[in-house]
Formats: structure tokens, C-alpha cells, sequence
């Protein structure tokens, strides 16, 4: 199922796949040791034969070339690849040389969404986003993002671009981490902003089972994480970039698409999962 990015135009997968693996994996592969190349690639190539088009990734994820070789061969447009640019290099010049790495990496020559993947308070904000602008004209992004920003800084971030606005905010959100709906989430859907949802199943908490999601699962004869998965993508503007490392995990993923949970579904699971979670 797709809906609109934002105020992109395009249409985008609801549930998409992301690319970040973790903290060890990325230290080893800094150094050219990729475990499980293989099957990484064979996880990301099995969302797209599923129908996504939706992959997300960053540089400092060192899983840009397992991208550029799942997506060899698929025409280029049908395709909605974003990536990030980390904190160190958000000065005009080194967020310039980190895209062209990117895009050599990803073997492409325009990534459809660029994001800061961390904020960093020593640049100036204008100095960044008028480097993303640039590269918009130069049709090198066709939309900008912004990773981990609080709302201040996402409000902040979209003040200073001059010929475009923020496209979309990626942040942490899922069942078990919703305190992002008091300000983030409203504050995007009122303007257009499109929710890129990463630990949409909470770090695979919500991928196994659990009392408070049971009879929801039940009554609708799906699995944890296409319950949780589903409740996520419900919710207007809002995308879900489970990470895509196993194929079968990528295939249940996409069962949390094409359908919808009723009202009394959704009110049941927000009363089990509230806003605010009770000290343990």
C-alpha cells in the first residue's frame, strides 16, 4: 500500500525497509568486513519484489553498496532511496563531498530524500540546508530531511530554506515509544511533513508475543509485528522503516500493509501501550 511523501508527489510505500544493522556490525564494517553481505542483500531484494520502494540508509550505516547492488537492474524512478548525511559533515563543503560519496556508493545520481541524520549545534542550520539546496538545483536531492531533530529544530531547520521546505523528520516511534505524538508527529501532519518511523517494532520487543497485543492479533489472524507495524502506518503521513536483515522478517513485515485494524483495535492497543508508559 502507498501514500504521499509528504508534499513530494510521490507515491511511497507505507512500510519500507531500513538499513542500519548495529553499533558492532558498523565497526566491523568501517574496516571492509561485511558478515552477512549476502544475505542483507537478499532480505532488501525480497521488500522490493514484495513491492516496496522505499529503503532508507545513511553513510554512517556502511549498507549503501549492499543498496547499489539490490537495486541493480530496477528502473531508477520506481525507486525511493534516502540516506543521510552524518554530523561531522554538515559544513557547506564536507555535506557536498559526503552526497557525492553517497551517490557513488548507492550507484545513482540523485538520492530522492537527503537528511541530517543528527542535529549539530556547532554548524549553523543555514549553512547546512543552503548546501541542501544547492543540491537540489543541481537535481542531486529531490527532497530534504532532517533525523533526530526535536521540534524546535525541525521548526528551526525548515525557517532557514529560502526554495523548498523540510520533507520529512525520521525519529523513533513505535507502540512502546509514543511520546512523540505530544509535538513531532502533529506538528508534521499539519504541515505536510512526512513521519519516517525507525524501531518501528521497538528493537523486535513488538515482533514477539505479548498479552497486551493477543486478542488484536487474534481477531485480525495477524502476527505481533504486522499489528504493530500496522497500527504505525494508520496513522496519516506516517512511515515504517523496519530494518530489513532477513528475508522472512521482510516478508512478515510487508503483512502489516494492505489491510487496516477497525477503531476499537487501535483504542484497545493505545490503552495497553498509553502515551505515557508507567515506571516499571
Amino acid at each position: 500500500m502507498t501514500k504521499q511523501f509528504g508534499k513530494t508527489g510521490r507515491a511511497v510505500t507505507e512500510i519500507g525497509m531500513g538499513t542500519y544493522y548495529d553499533k558492532p556490525w558498523i565497526r566491523i564494517a568501517k574496516h571492509g568486513i561485511s558478515i552477512g553481505a549476502s544475505r542483507k542483500i537478499k532480505s532488501i531484494r525480497t521488500g522490493l519484489e514484495g513491492g516496496v520502494n522505499l529503503i532508507d540508509t545513511a553513510e554512517a550505516y556502511y549498507s549503501e553498496p549492499f543498496v547499489a547492488k539490490a537495486i541493480s537492474g530496477r528502473k531508477r524512478d520506481d525507486l525511493f532511496i534516502a540516506t543521510k548525511v552524518w554530523l561531522d559533515h554538515l559544513h557547506h563543503d564536507d555535506l557536498i563531498a559526503a552526497l557525492e560519496r553517497s551517490l557513488r556508493a548507492l550507484k545513482v545520481t540523485y538520492v530522492d530524500l537527503y537528511q541530517i541524520h543528527f542535529p549539530n549545534t556547532s554548524v549553523p542550520i543555514r549553512e547546512t540546508m543552503g548546501a541542501m539546496e544547492e543540491m537540489m538545483e543541481k537535481g542531486k536531492i529531490r527532497a530534504i530531511g532532517v533525523s533526530n531533530f526535536s521540534l524546535d529544530q525541525i521548526m528551526e531547520a525548515n525557517s532557514v530554506l529560502t526554495r523548498s521546505e523540510i520533507a520529512a523528520s525520521q525519529i523513533n516511534y513505535s507502540l512502546i515509544h509514543r511520546k512523540v505524538e505530544k509535538d513531532i508527529v502533529p506538528y508534521c501532519q499539519k504541515n505536510g511533513i512526512a513521519v519516517l518511523a525507525y524501531y518501528p517494532l521497538g528493537h523486535g520487543l513488538l515482533a514477539k508475543p505479548d498479552s497486551r497485543m493477543e486478542a488484536v492479533c487474534s481477531r485480525n489472524s495477524k502476527t505481533p509485528a504486522q499489528v504493530a507495524l500496522n497500527w504505525l502506518v494508520s496513522k496519516p503521513g506516517v512511515f515504517a522503516i523496519p530494518r530489513a536483515s532477513r528475508a522472512k522478517h521482510v516478508v512478515e513485515d510487508l503483512g502489516g500493509s494492505g489491510w487496516r485494524l477497525s477503531e476499537s483495535d487501535v483504542a484497545e492497543l493505545e490503552k495497553e501501550f498509553p502515551l505515557e508508559m508507567p515506571p516499571s
